[in-house]
């Protein structure tokens, strides 16, 4: 901040103050005053326990405006004080992106004009009965400015009913409010960050045709910021030595959509903020985890399709030698050391390169979730008989001799599917040896990937070891069939999974243009399943792969190389998360506020089940708000080098992983399979 300004904004905040003074009230002086508040409800009634969206609608004059968060220069941001019943709790103001004023002295000055709704989310207790009223009650208190600033304050109230089921109310007025406030995400621009002697430098590539770009700063509480200057499209002059810190809004008049965004040094990861000390266990001890950590992945649902799959096979073998049912097995066993081995090798390769590695890394990238739930899609409409690979005369006579003499090849390659969608599950123990080995030598890592697939093998070993237990399957028959056609729905179910995480890394647009590309295989399967059939012509035969790689490819080029490829993420959840950063972190613990971190990724299963049922609920809602403990949340959807670097501070090297930060004390660490009462009683021990 210049000191040459400083006069001007002394004077514009003692004016602010001297207006404090007067007894304004919008309730009581609506007649006057140039503001008038009421609260608003998303829902017609209230569902026990179900959270809803409440909002405080401010209608100004023309030409007077109230304030942002961040008043600028000047202002005071509108606040919102609730006197809820019991068991109810508020959580903080959702502010939309503002706009900026500039008052006579050079004073720059966020805030809103026309009409605003602040957004508030309210969690309902459990117990309330159905037939009662609730009357929601709050103080709201703001500054509006023209010429002068005139305080103002209204007690706003808002009764509803208590009923069983509920619809949504002012839908339109919601859905524009959620718009435009500021998502976590990363912005699906690009962002280049130059820092320079008078400041940092900001352009902002890919711009939508005539959009425009607008930056506003968000220090922290009792900081001021420097305010960036708009050097030409999509480029901006940020003055000053510090970090930044604000919200990127981008589009035209009033339909904008904004972004919280950082400078890269405020995206540094502070190490002074968690203990840097690993956890050191006794290499056969970290073994030992690590093949329970196997051992429990065949438990895992996004193994659970596969195995199903296999057992089926074992099934189909019953009537054969126990010499071959047990090289069936072995052949299952090599595919899973095959793909466990291999990826060890990758490890240690990225690992001596310097490059930061951690479990599951290959579901990290959209690309990758894409290539393997096209892959499950074709294997289920196999299953399901949309199309056979059938080859004929002499290659086909060749293929069931090679079958006959050499089918241990399925087998394997039935295992190295199986840990290829094994691997995002990182299992109780699992994490603990992983975080164990990436720490020591190549030759531990490799044998620690050997441990855990020797725990995800054993049983298959075990069962085919012992073919007399094959006796107690159904014998074959005509239902196998029936059987192979329906285990295409577990197939099917995986994909919805995929799907799920490829949401939360291309937003639903992703997930939109990749199942039209899914749409593209189906055709090019059922091309190629009915018309390249033994029977067909070979002209038939032509015609239909020429136009089945027609599709495909056109598919591929459109839906995935250009929609697929050009959308970004999005989210949303029932609690006001707040996206990690180890400044922030830092900033929050020295302003004397716990923060509770879960640290997640849409491809984690356990951490999505996690959610659900243990943090996401009602009591943990309600204790976050009663302690007001901030709820932080490190996304590992997508590679992020920064949470990447506090997992490994504590030893960890995958998710669920959980931490509770208290000012003054160790942080404190929550175990992978997470339950209500746990972090309950966790956070019920905060101030």
């Amino acid at each position: 901040m210049s000191i040459s300004r400083i006069p001007q904004i002394l004077l514009a905040q003692i004016t602010a103050l001297f207006a404090l003074a007067l007894p304004f009230s919008a309730g009581a002086q609506s007649a006057q005053h140039p503001v008038s508040a009421e609260l608003v409800s998303s829902v017609t009634a209230i569902v026990p326990s179900r959270a809803f969206d409440v909002g405080l609608r401010l209608e100004m004059e023309p030409g007077w405006h109230t304030y942002w968060e961040y008043s600028g220069d000047a202002g005071l941001a509108t606040d919102i004080i609730w006197s809820l019943p019991e068991g109810f709790s508020a959580g903080p103001i959702q502010w939309p992106p503002p706009r900026l004023t500039v008052e006579p002295g050079d004073i720059w000055a966020y805030g809103y004009k026309g009409e605003v709704l602040l957004v508030v989310k309210i969690v309902p207790p459990k117990d309330l009965k159905p037939g009662t009223d609730v009357t929601l009650s709050a103080k709201a208190s703001w500054l509006v400015c023209k010429e002068l600033c005139v305080p103002g304050s209204a007690d706003v109230r808002l009764v509803l009913p208590v009923a069983e089921t509920s619809a949504p109310s002012a839908e339109g007025l919601f859905q524009t409010a959620w718009g435009r406030i500021p998502s976590d995400q990363p912005p699906p621009f690009g962002l280049q960050w130059k820092k320079s002697d008078v400041g940092w430098t900001l352009s902002v590539a890919g711009l939508p045709t005539g959009a425009t770009a607008e930056l506003f700063p968000l220090p922290a509480d009792g900081q001021g910021a420097e305010h960036p200057k708009a050097t030409g499209p999509g480029t901006f002059l940020i003055p000053g030595s510090g970090n930044f810190r604000g919200i990127l809004a981008v589009g035209t008049g009033d339909d904008r959509t904004a972004w919280r965004i950082a400078s890269e040094s405020a995206q540094a990861f502070a190490t002074s903020a968690v203990p840097a000390k690993l956890a050191t266990i006794g290499l056969w001890i970290a073994l030992f985890y690590g093949f329970l950590g196997g051992l429990i992945l065949n438990l895992m649902p996004c193994v659970l399709p596969v195995i199903s799959l296999k057992v089926f096979g074992f099934i189909k073998q019953a009537d054969q030698s126990p010499g071959k049912i047990f090289a069936h097995g072995l052949a299952f066993t090599g595919g899973i050391f095959a793909w466990f081995l291999g990826l060890a090798a990758v490890v240690v390769f990225l690992k001596s390169s310097g490059t930061e590695v951690t479990w599951a890394f290959q579901f990290q990238n959209p690309w990758f979730n894409a290539v393997i739930g096209s892959l499950v899609f074709v294997f289920a409409l196999n299953l399901f008989g949309v199309f056979e690979v059938i080859l004929p005369g002499r290659a086909s006579n060749a293929m069931e001799s090679a079958a006959a003499s050499n089918g241990l090849g399925g087998s394997f390659f039935q295992g190295v599917f199986a840990t290829l969608l094994a691997t995002p599950c990182t299992a109780p123990f699992l994490g603990t040896a992983l975080g164990f080995a990436f720490s020591q030598s190549s030759s531990v890592i490799i044998a620690m990937f050997a441990s855990v697939a020797f725990g995800m093998a054993s049983p298959y070993l075990l069962l085919t070891a012992r073919p007399g237990w094959m006796r107690f399957l159904p014998r074959p028959g005509a239902w196998m069939e029936r059987l192979r056609q329906f285990m295409g729905f577990p197939l099917m179910a995986t994909l919805v999974w995929i799907l799920g995480i490829v949401g939360g890394q291309r937003g639903s647009d992703g997930v939109f243009w990749f199942l039209c590309f899914l749409l593209c295989l189906a055709i090019t399967c059922w091309l190629y399943g009915g018309f390249c059939g033994p029977l067909s012509t070979i002209r038939a035969r032509a015609t239909a792969i020429l136009l089945a790689l027609l599709v495909s490819g056109v598919g591929g080029w459109y839906f995935l190389g250009q929609k697929f490829a050009s959308v970004g993420a999005e989210e949303s959840d029932g609690i006001a998360w707040i996206p990690f950063s180890a400044q922030k972190l830092a900033d929050l613990q020295a302003d004397g506020k716990s923060v509770f971190v879960d640290f997640t990724a849409d491809w984690c299963i356990t951490c999505k089940y996690n959610e659900r049922t243990a943090i996401n609920t009602p009591t943990i809602r309600a204790i976050l708000a009663e302690k007001r403990i901030v709820p932080m949340k490190a996304d590992w959807t997508n590679a992020n080098p920064e949470i990447t670097a506090a997992l490994k501070t504590f030893g960890r090297v995958g998710v669920p992983f959980y931490v509770i930060y208290q000012p003054g004390h160790p942080p404190v660490t929550l175990p992978e399979l997470l339950t209500e009462s746990l972090l309950a009683e966790a956070l019920k021990k905060l101030p």
